[in-house]
């Protein structure tokens, strides 16, 4: 099992807005592409309360790889980032990780 972290650095005061987003269009969306994720947290305590971290777990960087693709190039994943963003941007900047658990990890 491969985790993907994504954290999404939002535009100051954006952050419900890519909240209602996931809950409302994309996680439907990545249902229809089997894109399988792990958790989602903001932050209560840290630097930033704008950001969303969230987990995907993949079986493999191919299967990563055709699935994401597909979402990115997903007519309806288009037209509805286009509606949320109409009035400017909600992402100011991604940071994404493929981590690798340690040998004592619980998580594999």
């Amino acid at each position: 099992m491969i985790h993907e972290l994504r954290i999404y650095h939002c535009v100051p005061g954006r952050l419900p807005d890519l909240l209602r987003r996931f809950e409302t269009m994309t996680l439907g969306i990545w249902e229809k592409h089997g894109i399988r994720q792990a958790g989602f947290w903001t932050v209560a305590v840290g630097d930033s309360n704008q950001d969303l971290y969230y987990l995907l777990e993949w079986q493999s960087l191919a299967e990563r790889e055709t699935k994401w693709n597909a979402f990115q190039a997903d007519p309806e994943w288009i037209a509805k980032r286009a509606e949320t963003e109409k009035n400017g941007a909600i992402v100011a900047s991604i940071t994404n990780l493929i981590l690798q658990p340690t040998g004592f990890s619980a998580v594999k």
